[in-house]
């Protein structure tokens, strides 16, 4: 997440701290040049996705100060039921309930990681990667025990996310359909490494919930990745035969190679028809909708890819699946605490 500006900084405190009384009503006007005026909604609407940034950045500081702030109290509370200090509670759940990371993990790491260590071998990386284990596991003890103190002392936490319109647009889908609880769009590039990250948390999303998400793809490709845009359009003239998502397997396989002829090999491969396949990418029949996805990017604040609105919620670049997994997890408890219309 780029940082903020100066003016930026100052606009997100006094938000934060409601200090912005210069700030016009939504039809107020706001500047005129001759005859000429600008209103707030109209400003607004011109710079949308650095709002849309934002309060992204707002709620994120806010949400990590309340859990730090929620966290502290349940550890307190605890602690004197126990008739202990809140560190030797810490020591009792969580630093003594972290078993070591096994060989196992460790070489799983390794393997998944081997292509960004530069030839570095796995008795080298080992130090690290066994600090990183435990931190993660830490991480996740410290996750649960939250949760168990949470139901035994009830906690209330009115604190929501802000979430952004992001239209499906007919885009390839998979998962449970529009009757899923929790739909994942996301905006991506075929050239992107960070995308192919991202489509390993994604396809894990998929295995681990079924039917209870519904993950849309639409494209973003860049514009210094030179190869993304035909990737696109390769893989729309895929989904007209009916094997988008096989096909957009192949393309994040096989990022270095996106010529034309690699692309035109690839739909052979999958069992396409190579006539009708040649003859659409040729004509480009889905530029409008590239075209369309690229711009209600923009509008939805996006800036760099991969990026992913889960029901709304913003989540950028390529991230684990815990993370989908810690905002998945709330949209369907919240989904099944909303009374039955």
């Amino acid at each position: 997440m780029r940082g903020l500006t100066m003016a930026g900084s100052a606009l997100l405190v006094g938000m934060m701290i409601g200090t912005t009384p210069w700030i016009a009503a939504a039809d107020d006007t706001l500047a005129t040049v001759g005859a000429k005026t600008f209103t707030r909604s109209e400003i607004e609407a011109r710079v949308k996705p650095k709002l849309i940034e934002l309060e992204a950045q707002k709620y994120e500081i806010l949400r990590e100060g309340l859990d730090e702030a929620i966290a502290e109290e349940l550890f307190k509370l605890e602690a004197a039921a126990r008739k202990i200090t809140p560190e030797q509670l810490e020591e009792d759940e969580i630093a003594k309930k972290i078993p070591a990371p096994s060989d196992a993990e460790i070489q799983k790491v390794y393997d998944d990681n081997k292509e960004d260590l530069q030839g570095q071998t796995l008795e080298q990386m080992k130090p690290q990667i066994v600090e990183y284990l435990k931190a993660e596991k830490e991480q996740a003890r410290r996750t649960a025990f939250i949760q168990e103190l949470k139901a035994k002392y009830k906690t209330v936490d009115a604190l929501k996310a802000p979430k952004v319109e992001v239209a499906t647009a007919g885009r390839p889908e998979r998962g449970g359909g529009a009757k899923a609880p929790v739909t994942i769009v996301e905006f991506s590039d075929y050239q992107c490494p960070f995308c192919k990250r991202g489509e390993d948390a994604v396809q894990k999303v998929v295995d681990t919930y079924g039917a209870k998400v519904r993950v849309v793809f639409r494209n973003y490709p860049l514009p210094f990745h030179e190869r993304a845009r035909p990737a696109a359009e390769a893989a729309l003239c895929a989904n007209a035969q009916g094997k988008f998502w096989e096909y957009n397997k192949k393309l994040f396989a096989n990022q270095n190679a996106l010529g034309d002829d690699n692309l035109k090999a690839y739909a052979k491969d999958l069992g396409l028809d190579p006539v009708k396949f040649d003859e659409c990418y040729a004509k480009k029949p889905y530029a409008a909708d590239i075209d369309r996805d690229l711009a209600d990017g923009v509008m939805a604040g996006v800036n760099g890819t991969p990026a992913f609105f889960i029901n709304g919620r913003a989540l950028s670049g390529a991230q684990p699946f815990e993370k989908f997994k810690e905002i998945i997890d709330d949209e369907l408890t919240s989904a099944a605490a909303k009374p039955a219309s």
